[in-house]
């Protein structure tokens, strides 16, 4: 069994930039992919970007392509997500979860983290 713990979130201006950070404990396989997601306010969980810890294979959301970045430590068994150039409607709980294979299923995600906010303003 792996566990995640998000953190990074925070209350920032539209246009800034945070890094948010996925750290797992737990055994960790290198064809197993981590993928972020998010879940603004009042809507659905929604993919956002994911990763393979072995190859660092990377997919990504129309949302988020250009303005985010995935990346993997493996030796601190933590995967990043850049973000950058915020805008409002990237408000939501972004939270972390590992996956048999990189997809942007959402079912195919388990062993959720408890979720870090990010809060956009204008």
């Amino acid at each position: 069994q792996v566990q995640f713990v998000e953190s990074g979130g925070g209350l920032v201006q539209a246009g800034d930039s945070l890094r948010l950070s996925c750290a797992a404990s737990g055994r960790t396989f290198s064809r197993h992919a981590v993928g972020w997601f998010r879940q603004p306010p009042g809507k659905a969980r929604e993919f956002v970007a994911a990763i393979t810890w072995g190859d660092g294979n990377t997919m990504y959301a129309d949302s988020a392509k250009g303005r985010f970045t995935i990346s993997r430590d493996n030796a601190k068994k933590t995967v990043y997500l850049q973000t950058d150039n915020l805008k409002l409607e990237d408000t939501a709980i972004y939270t972390c979860a590992t996956s048999t294979l990189i997809t942007t299923w959402l079912k195919s995600y388990y062993f959720w983290g408890q979720g870090t906010q990010v809060t956009v303003s204008s």
